[in-house]
Formats: C-alpha cells, sequence, structure tokens
C-alpha cells in the first residue's frame, strides 16, 4: 500500500501454557492484557499500541488525502444544524439540536403553547477539554424543576450521575459514580433512583436515596449471581418502579410503588430460559412472556395479584409472528413485532380491536419513537428503508393517518430513484435459505467483477433491520453494492431464527454468512475476491472466522472492536460480561462439549498459516465490552502465522471504549478511514493516491 514499505511491530511471544479438558493451550501474546485493567498502566502495552497506531499511519499516509475528501462528503451528507422534533412531556416541550460545527447536542425545552426554547444542558460545554465524552441518558423531575443525567468522560460506560437546578441553572453537590448512567425519579419528585456497577463493571444493584441525604441510601434490590445484570425503568403510567434482573434468555421483575417504594416482590420468579417484559395500564400488568412459545404472547393480569395463575390470554403466540416489544398507553396498547423478517407496528385497543400501521414499502424498518406521555392520541414512530431516510411520524390513532414530523434531508442531495433495493436468499450448507438485503445503484449492471460490501453481524438475537444511513451513499456512487447478510444468530426470522445460530448451533451464523456471498457471486453480481466484509463486536467475531475459513472470498475484510478471542474470554468469570455470556457461547469452564465447540471456531485459536486478506481491526483502549486485548493479541498472531505481505492494520482509540471516538465529526472521521480503507482495496481509491 505504502511507497516506504514500514516494518509492521513484531509483539514479543512469552510462554503462557494451560490444559483444560486434557487440551494444551497457548496463548504467547496474554502479556498484552494489563493486569490492573480496567487501568491500562504498563508501559510495554502502551508501547506496543502506539507502534501499531503508528504503523497504520505510515501504511495509509497516501490516503489521507482521500479520508479527507470522504470526511468532507459524509459531513455534506447530515444537517450540521439540525434538531429533533419536540416531544411533550409534563408542561414542557423537549428537543435536542446540534449548532453548526458542534460535535455534541444542546438539549432545550419550551413550556407548553410557547415558541421559543431555552437550553437545559449543553453537551459541548460538559465535553469542553474531554477527548471523550458521552451523555447516556437524562430525565427531569415529576415537577420539571430537576435535571438529571448521566456521563462518561473516558469510554468505559462508568457513568457518573448529575443533577441540575433548571430554574438556576446551577449544578446541585450530588454526584453518584460508577452507574450505568441512566437516573430514574421517584415520582414524588425528592428522590432519585439508578442502578451501580460493582468492581467488574457488572450492574449489579438498584438504589435510591433522597436529594436531601445521598449518603442514606436504600438496596431496592443487589443481584448476587454475576450471570443476572439488573436493569431500572418505571412505566409510563407513572405507577410503578420495574427492577429486572437479566441474562439473554431469562428475566425476573420486581414491582415497586413509584411513589412510596413499598413492595419489591417479582411478577415471576425466575426460571431458566423465561424471559419476559412488563408494562402497566389501567390497574393490570400486561406481559409479554415466552412462557409457551419462543416467539412470545401478550396475557394481562391483576396489578395486585400478577401471579401466573391469574394470567389472561391477550395476544396468542404465533409460528410466524414474533412479538418484539409492547408499551403502554391510556388508549391503546402499542406491539413491535416482525413478520417474514419485516418490522411491523401493531395497535391493540384495551377492547380488543387491532389493526396494524401502514408504511406503504414492503423492505423497511419501524418502531415506536420517543414517547413520554402516558394520555395521548397519537403516538410517535420513526421510519426508514434501504431507499427512504430517516422519517419521524406522529401517528393519529383515531383517524389511523401517518403525520410526518421530519425527514431526513441529505444536503448534498439523494436521488432514490438512482438506486433499487431489493430481498435476496442464500442457501446454508444445511440447506436453510437466508434472506439478505441488497442496495445498488441502478444503473449498474451485473458485472463479475463489481465490488460488494458484505455487513453481518448474527448475536445476541440482535436482528439487523434494513434501513437507511447516508454513510453509505459515498460508496454507492462508487459503484460498491452493499448487502447485508441476515444470517442466523440474529431474530430477523423469529427468535427460532436467534437459537439456531447460538451455542452448539453457532456455526450456521458462519456457514450463512459464507453463502450469502456465494449467493452474490452466482447471481452475478460480484466474483471471489471483490467482496468486501464487515462486523463489529460479536459481528467482528463472525469476520473472524469467515476470513479463517474462506480468506478466498474477501477483497478486504474490517473488524471492529472484534470479539475474537472467544475461549480465553469465556474461561475468564472475572471479566464483566462473562457469566452472563454463557447462555450465548456456552460456559467452557464447566461443560466439556462447549470447550470443544467454541475451540472450533474461535477466531483467535484458529488462525493458520494461510494467505489472508487484506484487514483493519479496531480496538478500544477503555472498552468494556471487548477488552482492548483481543483485537491486539489477534493481530499480533495474525502477524506471525500469515503467509500473505498484504496489508494488516491495527488501531486503537486510546482515549475511547467499544463506541469509538465521541462526537458527531469524529465518528464521521473514524467512517471515512475505514471506507478508504475498503475503496482502497477496490482499487476505487484516486490513483494520484494510489
Amino acid at each position: 500500500m505504502s511507497p516506504s514499505n514500514p516494518r509492521p511491530p513484531v509483539a514479543r511471544r512469552v510462554e503462557h501454557v494451560r490444559e483444560h479438558f486434557g487440551v494444551r493451550l497457548e496463548d504467547p501474546y496474554a502479556w498484552l492484557r494489563d493486569p490492573a485493567y480496567p487501568e491500562v498502566r504498563d508501559g510495554a502495552i502502551r508501547a506496543h499500541l502506539e507502534a501499531e497506531n503508528a504503523y497504520w499511519e505510515a501504511m495509509t499516509a497516501h490516503l489521507r488525502g482521500f479520508e479527507q475528501e470522504l470526511f468532507e462528503e459524509l459531513k455534506g451528507r447530515i444537517e450540521e444544524e439540525d434538531s429533533s422534533v419536540p416531544v411533550r412531556e409534563g408542561g414542557f416541550e423537549y428537543r435536542w439540536r446540534y449548532a453548526k460545527g458542534a460535535q455534541y447536542r444542546i438539549w432545550e425545552r419550551r413550556p407548553l403553547g410557547q415558541e421559543s426554547f431555552r437550553p437545559i444542558l449543553d453537551e459541548n460545554r460538559l465535553a469542553a477539554g474531554l477527548d471523550y465524552f458521552d451523555l447516556r441518558a437524562l430525565a427531569v423531575s415529576p415537577d420539571g424543576r430537576l435535571l438529571a443525567y448521566g456521563v462518561d468522560t473516558d469510554g468505559s460506560e462508568r457513568y457518573e450521575l448529575r443533577v441540575r437546578d433548571l430554574e438556576s441553572g446551577e449544578e446541585l453537590p450530588f454526584r453518584i459514580p460508577h452507574t450505568t448512567g441512566v437516573p430514574v425519579w421517584v415520582e414524588e419528585g425528592r428522590s432519585l433512583a439508578w442502578v451501580e456497577l460493582d468492581e467488574r463493571l457488572r450492574p449489579h444493584r438498584a438504589l435510591v436515596c433522597r436529594l436531601a441525604r445521598p449518603e442514606e441510601r436504600r438496596v431496592l434490590h443487589e443481584e448476587p449471581d454475576p450471570a443476572f445484570f439488573v436493569g431500572l425503568t418505571r412505566t409510563r403510567s407513572r405507577r410503578l418502579l420495574l427492577v429486572t434482573s437479566g441474562t439473554h434468555v431469562t428475566r425476573e421483575t420486581r414491582l415497586f410503588d413509584a411513589r412510596t417504594l413499598e413492595g419489591g416482590a417479582p411478577v415471576v420468579p425466575r426460571r431458566e430460559g423465561h424471559d419476559y417484559r412488563v408494562d402497566h395500564a389501567h390497574g393490570r400488568l400486561w406481559i409479554l412472556t415466552n412462557d409457551r412459545h419462543r416467539n412470545f404472547r401478550l396475557v394481562c393480569a391483576p396489578e395486585a395479584d400478577p401471579r401466573e395463575g391469574n394470567w389472561e390470554e391477550v395476544i396468542a403466540p404465533s409460528d410466524e409472528v414474533y412479538l418484539l416489544d409492547h408499551a403502554c398507553f391510556s388508549e391503546v396498547i402499542a406491539i413491535e413485532e416482525r413478520y417474514q423478517g419485516v418490522d411491523r407496528i401493531r395497535i391493540r385497543h384495551y377492547d380488543g380491536r387491532e389493526h396494524h400501521v401502514d408504511f406503504g414499502e414492503e423492505l423497511y424498518a419501524a418502531g415506536l419513537g420517543d414517547n413520554r406521555e402516558f394520555a395521548t392520541d397519537r403516538l410517535r414512530l420513526h421510519f426508514s428503508s434501504l431507499l427512504t431516510p430517516a422519517t419521524v411520524y406522529d401517528y393519529v390513532l383515531a383517524e389511523r393517518r401517518l403525520v410526518v414530523r421530519k425527514v431526513q434531508r441529505i444536503p448534498r442531495g439523494y436521488d432514490r430513484d438512482a438506486f433499487v433495493a431489493e430481498r435476496l436468499w442464500a442457501v446454508s450448507r444445511d440447506g436453510v435459505r437466508v434472506p439478505l438485503s441488497l442496495v445498488r445503484p441502478r444503473n449498474l449492471p451485473r458485472d463479475r467483477r463489481r465490488p460488494v460490501l458484505l455487513y453481518g453481524y448474527g448475536a445476541y438475537g440482535h436482528g439487523l433491520v434494513p434501513a437507511f444511513s447516508p454513510h453509505r451513499l459515498g460508496l454507492l456512487e462508487r459503484g460498491v453494492a452493499f448487502a447485508i447478510a441476515h444470517v442466523r444468530g440474529g431474530d430477523e426470522l423469529g427468535y427460532g431464527w436467534y437459537e439456531d445460530g447460538k451455542l452448539l448451533r453457532k456455526w450456521n451464523t458462519f456457514h450463512d454468512f459464507i453463502a450469502c456471498a456465494e449467493a452474490l457471486c452466482h447471481a452475478g453480481w460480484t466474483v471471489p475476491g471483490r467482496i468486501a466484509c464487515q462486523g463489529g463486536s460479536a459481528g467482528g467475531m463472525l469476520i473472524g472466522v469467515v476470513v479463517n475459513e474462506r480468506p478466498d472470498l474477501w477483497a478486504a475484510a474490517v473488524l471492529q472492536v472484534p470479539f475474537v478471542d472467544v475461549l480465553n474470554t469465556m474461561m475468564d468469570p472475572s471479566l464483566p460480561l462473562t457469566p452472563i455470556e454463557w447462555p450465548e457461547w456456552g460456559n467452557p469452564l464447566a461443560d466439556e462439549t462447549a470447550f470443544r465447540y467454541i475451540l472450533s471456531y474461535s477466531p483467535y485459536d484458529n488462525i493458520r498459516r494461510q494467505p489472508y486478506p487484506p484487514m483493519l481491526v479496531t480496538a478500544g483502549l477503555h472498552d468494556p465490552r471487548v477488552t482492548y486485548w483481543e483485537p491486539a493479541k489477534y493481530v499480533a498472531k495474525l502477524r506471525a502465522l500469515r503467509t500473505d505481505d498484504r496489508p494488516l492494520l491495527l488501531r486503537t482509540e486510546m482515549g475511547a471504549g467499544h463506541f469509538g471516538p465521541s462526537g458527531r465529526f469524529e465518528h464521521l472521521r473514524e467512517l471515512a478511514r475505514i471506507q478508504a480503507f475498503v475503496l482502497d482495496r477496490f482499487g476505487l481509491a484516486p490513483a494520484s493516491e494510489g
């Protein structure tokens, strides 16, 4: 890539061997994990990461001008001066806005019936002088006077709660560190509840205190099982506080009176594999449960006695319709569901009448927006498709009518007729048909040399939706088709689609992705070696597997904060996410079958002496989800074993975490770097740069 041909860093090998279930495990790069983590103090580790960053700088120096060009394009496709649609809460309307050139949002409100908004929180001022800043959530007290909010200043996702007096603009002497960053007001308005992180960054207990006496804290619930994470929310009816304990497959919800904090009993005591979600309206609990079917059903029960014996079925379960979530309002329940891989919103009245919102397209992404009021005659919805920019609607319930409140504007211009979106199908190794969403330029002929970027995830039941992104327009305009592989492990085709891509069926995820790449070739859009693959986190693990298995398919691979050291991480219960992850991947410490199965695909453990495609790998030094040493170890081992001299680059954000750099323009710069790398490998970077 670079005429100067700099030499890559070579990580030293330090013998580190252990044996488990009779298998000898060598991990010569284990030293890259700092024993002081989450602090990273070891000078040798930092020096190695900095050397990798310097190597990335040198190897991509010829792309600097192209990266700037792409950055300006990306910047030109977002509104520099932008604002959200105002949302009503109590006696005010709230919104956020971006000022021109600002990295962060300004939050504002106005009394109902007035024209002018007044700032209540300026993220730019809070972020001044910081390398990283993230506002997780904010909440206004019931009387509208106080604002609670949570901030993270290093990317570690350890949020500090703060409270501001909105009448005086002064910060109160109330600071709670080591939280999840989501404040919840007790309805009387003088007490605040939150979830605390333990020393391993695990959300382990819900607490509450009066603002006047922050040292006098009451524990609402403390979770002794490290596999369960605690969550906290308040129902829209404002009647109940809900404290949840859950894994990826099991959930338990405890009820507290939102004013008196009396209660604390679970709706249903936990049992393995039972996932249920609770909302409240009109003296009843409305419960989405998988007790009888993996695609869930909706039941209701008296608030005073919600035991399972009192459950009444409201919506029966279905093999075809997957119920995702529900929200109770004064007049209706809004249910988010998925049918044949497409989002739907069902509106159900309490008397049993129901209908679906008609969005007028066949392939799209839609869901509930910001709805804060229980008593309302309309719902805020969000919508987009591969061709339709993000749209905010108000849905007028009585008229069944969508009112457009905002359509994402593309300042550089956008002609949807210049592009075509379609659903393709691949056939996986076991004969299962896998959906594939493709968007391409309309004038793009079938050409077996055509470049395609294939994106995937496939884990935790997180389905990828066919939504619009202005950030991919530059790729499309340069002749690159963009495809989403809806592989098993997500929930695009129902909960069973998720179950068929986890634990001892995880190989289905990888076979599906390879099948999607091959389907693009069979359909005549491209050939092996002209497909770039991309994924992040668990999706980065997916990319790590498929480059091990089929390196011949890929023109380039992008692995963003990739979960690639699966076996070692799942054998380390001291890490905050490991126990809660065992239902997803298996527990290799206790289960030999799980151990050997994970060992069969874990990307780090299956690097081979073979050629690999050009690769860009990213990491975040403060990442609590995928620790920085996973991508660092992975790249070190790849350098030692691969038999090619193609680019292999590791870029670590030294002041950020799992979600990369903060600030909207810094995020665009990261996108520009990734796109420049991919386009360069396709031969689409400017000739003068190459």
